[in-house]
Protein backbone atom coordinates (compact mmCIF):
# COMPACT_ATOMS: atom_id res chain seq x y z
CA UNK A 1 0.00 0.00 0.00
CA UNK A 2 3.12 2.30 1.04
CA UNK A 3 4.73 1.65 -2.23
CA UNK A 4 1.16 2.62 -4.35
CA UNK A 5 0.79 5.81 -2.55
CA UNK A 6 4.12 6.82 -3.70
CA UNK A 7 4.11 5.54 -7.03
CA UNK A 8 1.07 8.06 -7.47
CA UNK A 9 2.19 10.86 -5.99
CA UNK A 10 5.14 10.55 -8.21
CA UNK A 11 3.18 10.70 -11.05
CA UNK A 12 1.08 13.59 -9.86
CA UNK A 13 4.46 15.42 -9.38
CA UNK A 14 5.78 14.71 -12.66
CA UNK A 15 2.77 15.75 -14.41
CA UNK A 16 2.66 18.95 -12.65
CA UNK A 17 6.32 19.61 -13.87
CA UNK A 18 5.41 18.74 -17.35
CA UNK A 19 2.57 21.09 -17.61
CA UNK A 20 4.91 23.85 -16.09
CA UNK A 21 7.04 23.60 -18.39
CA UNK A 22 4.46 23.40 -21.17
CA UNK A 23 3.47 26.49 -20.36
CA UNK A 24 6.91 28.67 -19.44
CA UNK A 25 7.66 27.26 -23.15
CA UNK A 26 4.17 28.80 -24.58
CA UNK A 27 4.68 32.13 -23.02
CA UNK A 28 8.53 32.29 -24.21
CA UNK A 29 7.29 31.73 -28.05
CA UNK A 30 4.62 34.38 -27.30
CA UNK A 31 7.29 36.89 -26.26
CA UNK A 32 9.52 36.34 -29.40
CA UNK A 33 7.09 36.96 -31.37
CA UNK A 34 5.54 39.72 -29.87
CA UNK A 35 9.86 41.11 -29.37
CA UNK A 36 10.50 40.19 -33.31
CA UNK A 37 7.96 41.91 -35.63
CA UNK A 38 8.38 41.10 -39.58
CA UNK A 39 9.86 43.83 -40.88
CA UNK A 40 7.59 44.69 -44.29
CA UNK A 41 9.16 43.69 -47.92
CA UNK A 42 10.98 46.15 -50.63
CA UNK A 43 8.45 47.60 -52.84
CA UNK A 44 10.47 47.05 -55.99
CA UNK A 45 9.75 48.41 -59.61
CA UNK A 46 11.60 47.69 -63.17
CA UNK A 47 11.07 50.62 -65.05
CA UNK A 48 12.12 49.94 -68.78
CA UNK A 49 12.34 52.81 -71.09
CA UNK A 50 12.06 51.27 -75.07
CA UNK A 51 13.31 54.52 -76.54
CA UNK A 52 16.08 54.87 -74.16
CA UNK A 53 16.86 51.07 -74.53
CA UNK A 54 17.45 51.15 -70.83
CA UNK A 55 16.08 49.52 -67.47
CA UNK A 56 16.34 50.54 -64.00
CA UNK A 57 15.10 49.16 -60.64
CA UNK A 58 13.63 51.47 -58.33
CA UNK A 59 13.29 50.28 -54.20
CA UNK A 60 11.59 52.03 -52.35
CA UNK A 61 11.86 55.28 -53.76
CA UNK A 62 15.70 54.37 -54.32
CA UNK A 63 17.43 54.39 -58.37
CA UNK A 64 19.07 51.14 -57.06
CA UNK A 65 20.55 50.47 -61.12
CA UNK A 66 20.46 51.34 -64.17
CA UNK A 67 21.47 48.66 -67.10
CA UNK A 68 21.61 49.19 -71.04
CA UNK A 69 18.77 46.84 -73.05
CA UNK A 70 17.81 45.56 -76.24
CA UNK A 71 13.79 46.26 -76.78
CA UNK A 72 11.81 44.83 -78.99
CA UNK A 73 12.24 46.22 -82.88
CA UNK A 74 10.10 47.17 -84.87
CA UNK A 75 8.06 44.71 -86.67
CA UNK A 76 7.94 42.89 -82.56
CA UNK A 77 7.95 45.98 -80.33
CA UNK A 78 7.80 45.35 -76.84
CA UNK A 79 4.57 46.00 -75.06
CA UNK A 80 4.01 48.92 -72.93
CA UNK A 81 1.84 49.27 -69.77
CA UNK A 82 2.64 47.62 -65.93
CA UNK A 83 2.88 44.13 -66.13
CA UNK A 84 4.52 41.81 -62.77
CA UNK A 85 7.15 39.04 -63.23
CA UNK A 86 5.39 35.77 -62.83
CA UNK A 87 8.79 33.23 -63.30
CA UNK A 88 12.04 32.92 -62.35
CA UNK A 89 14.39 30.43 -64.10
CA UNK A 90 18.11 29.81 -63.60
CA UNK A 91 19.60 28.25 -66.62
CA UNK A 92 16.13 27.88 -68.72
CA UNK A 93 15.93 25.67 -71.89
CA UNK A 94 14.59 27.19 -74.95
CA UNK A 95 11.85 25.93 -76.55
CA UNK A 96 10.59 27.53 -79.85
CA UNK A 97 8.58 26.10 -83.06
CA UNK A 98 10.10 22.62 -82.16
CA UNK A 99 13.16 23.21 -81.41
CA UNK A 100 15.22 22.77 -78.29
CA UNK A 101 18.39 24.59 -77.04
CA UNK A 102 19.48 23.50 -73.58
CA UNK A 103 21.45 25.69 -71.24
CA UNK A 104 24.67 27.16 -72.30
CA UNK A 105 26.31 29.70 -74.58
CA UNK A 106 24.09 29.08 -77.69
CA UNK A 107 21.03 29.38 -75.66
CA UNK A 108 19.15 32.17 -77.12
CA UNK A 109 17.28 33.99 -73.77
CA UNK A 110 20.97 33.01 -71.55
CA UNK A 111 21.55 31.81 -68.53
CA UNK A 112 18.13 34.01 -66.96
CA UNK A 113 14.67 34.08 -67.40
CA UNK A 114 11.95 36.47 -65.74
CA UNK A 115 8.60 35.42 -67.26
CA UNK A 116 5.90 38.57 -67.22
CA UNK A 117 2.81 38.42 -66.97
CA UNK A 118 2.12 39.37 -70.53
CA UNK A 119 2.50 35.76 -72.15
CA UNK A 120 5.32 34.57 -73.74
CA UNK A 121 7.71 38.06 -72.70
CA UNK A 122 10.22 38.57 -70.55
CA UNK A 123 13.16 40.05 -69.20
CA UNK A 124 16.26 37.60 -70.07
CA UNK A 125 19.93 37.11 -71.73
CA UNK A 126 21.23 36.69 -75.48
CA UNK A 127 23.57 34.90 -77.08
CA UNK A 128 24.05 38.00 -79.63
CA UNK A 129 25.47 40.41 -76.55
CA UNK A 130 26.26 43.17 -79.67
CA UNK A 131 22.26 43.72 -79.87
CA UNK A 132 22.31 45.53 -76.64
CA UNK A 133 21.40 48.89 -76.70
CA UNK A 134 19.20 48.49 -80.02
CA UNK A 135 15.79 47.53 -81.07
CA UNK A 136 16.47 44.03 -81.66
CA UNK A 137 14.14 41.10 -80.12
CA UNK A 138 11.41 40.20 -80.54
CA UNK A 139 9.47 42.18 -77.95
CA UNK A 140 11.32 40.89 -74.90
CA UNK A 141 14.06 42.40 -73.03
CA UNK A 142 17.14 40.97 -73.51
CA UNK A 143 20.42 41.95 -70.97
CA UNK A 144 24.18 41.35 -71.12
CA UNK A 145 24.88 38.25 -69.04
CA UNK A 146 26.21 39.87 -65.83
CA UNK A 147 24.05 42.43 -65.78
CA UNK A 148 21.10 39.94 -66.15
CA UNK A 149 22.90 37.84 -63.14
CA UNK A 150 22.60 40.69 -61.13
CA UNK A 151 19.16 42.07 -61.85
CA UNK A 152 18.45 38.76 -60.81
CA UNK A 153 19.03 38.55 -57.58
CA UNK A 154 17.97 41.76 -56.34
CA UNK A 155 13.93 40.96 -58.09
CA UNK A 156 11.01 37.89 -57.16
CA UNK A 157 8.39 37.29 -58.42
CA UNK A 158 5.46 39.70 -58.14
CA UNK A 159 7.34 43.01 -58.47
CA UNK A 160 5.95 45.18 -60.84
CA UNK A 161 7.49 46.18 -64.50
CA UNK A 162 6.66 48.95 -66.38
CA UNK A 163 7.43 49.70 -69.79
CA UNK A 164 7.47 53.26 -71.07
CA UNK A 165 6.83 53.53 -74.45
CA UNK A 166 7.75 57.01 -74.76
CA UNK A 167 10.33 59.28 -73.52
CA UNK A 168 8.69 61.30 -70.75
CA UNK A 169 9.41 63.48 -67.58
CA UNK A 170 9.94 60.51 -65.38
CA UNK A 171 11.81 58.19 -67.80
CA UNK A 172 14.17 61.79 -68.35
CA UNK A 173 14.79 61.30 -64.72
CA UNK A 174 16.08 58.33 -64.66
CA UNK A 175 17.92 57.93 -67.58
CA UNK A 176 18.41 61.02 -68.86
CA UNK A 177 16.85 62.82 -72.20
CA UNK A 178 19.86 62.74 -74.19
CA UNK A 179 20.92 65.99 -73.17
CA UNK A 180 21.43 65.87 -68.93
CA UNK A 181 22.49 62.67 -67.56
CA UNK A 182 20.53 60.83 -65.24
CA UNK A 183 20.24 60.92 -61.81
CA UNK A 184 22.48 58.61 -60.22
CA UNK A 185 21.87 55.11 -58.95
CA UNK A 186 21.36 55.58 -55.03
CA UNK A 187 19.13 58.71 -55.61
CA UNK A 188 15.74 59.32 -55.24
CA UNK A 189 13.49 58.99 -58.28
CA UNK A 190 10.92 60.53 -59.39
CA UNK A 191 7.18 59.58 -58.87
CA UNK A 192 7.28 56.11 -60.03
CA UNK A 193 4.08 53.80 -60.64
CA UNK A 194 3.77 50.65 -58.35
CA UNK A 195 1.24 48.78 -60.10
CA UNK A 196 -0.45 45.52 -58.64
CA UNK A 197 -2.18 42.76 -59.75
CA UNK A 198 -1.17 41.52 -63.33
CA UNK A 199 -3.40 43.88 -65.36
CA UNK A 200 -1.49 46.66 -66.94
CA UNK A 201 -1.97 49.63 -65.58
CA UNK A 202 -1.34 52.33 -68.75
CA UNK A 203 -4.11 54.23 -70.24
CA UNK A 204 -4.60 53.41 -74.05
CA UNK A 205 -6.07 56.64 -75.81
CA UNK A 206 -5.95 56.70 -80.15
CA UNK A 207 -4.15 59.11 -81.75
CA UNK A 208 -3.50 59.89 -85.40
CA UNK A 209 -0.28 60.38 -87.14
CA UNK A 210 0.53 62.51 -89.94
CA UNK A 211 0.25 60.01 -92.46
CA UNK A 212 -3.43 59.75 -91.20
CA UNK A 213 -3.31 56.30 -89.77
CA UNK A 214 -4.41 55.10 -86.29
CA UNK A 215 -1.44 53.98 -83.23
CA UNK A 216 -2.46 53.17 -79.87
CA UNK A 217 -0.29 55.53 -77.64
CA UNK A 218 0.03 54.53 -74.59
CA UNK A 219 -0.11 57.30 -71.74
CA UNK A 220 1.64 55.67 -68.48
CA UNK A 221 0.52 56.72 -65.26
CA UNK A 222 3.90 57.06 -63.38
CA UNK A 223 1.54 57.66 -59.79
CA UNK A 224 4.03 58.56 -56.81
CA UNK A 225 3.48 55.12 -54.64
CA UNK A 226 6.41 54.26 -54.00
CA UNK A 227 7.64 57.69 -53.16
CA UNK A 228 5.07 57.85 -50.69
CA UNK A 229 6.67 54.54 -49.03
CA UNK A 230 10.01 56.48 -48.65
Amino acid sequence: MTAFKFSRLALAAGTAVFLAAQALAQDATSANSQQAPVAPAAKRVIVVSLEDRKLALVEDGQVKRVYSVAVGKPSTPSPTGAFTIERRVANPTYHHDGKTVLPGPGNPVGTRWMGLSKHGYGIHGTNEPKSIGKAASHGCIRMAKADLEDLYELVGVGDTVQMVGERNEETAQLFGNGQNPAAPAGQPALTLVAATGTEPAAVESAATDAGGTQKAVVETSLVAALTAQR
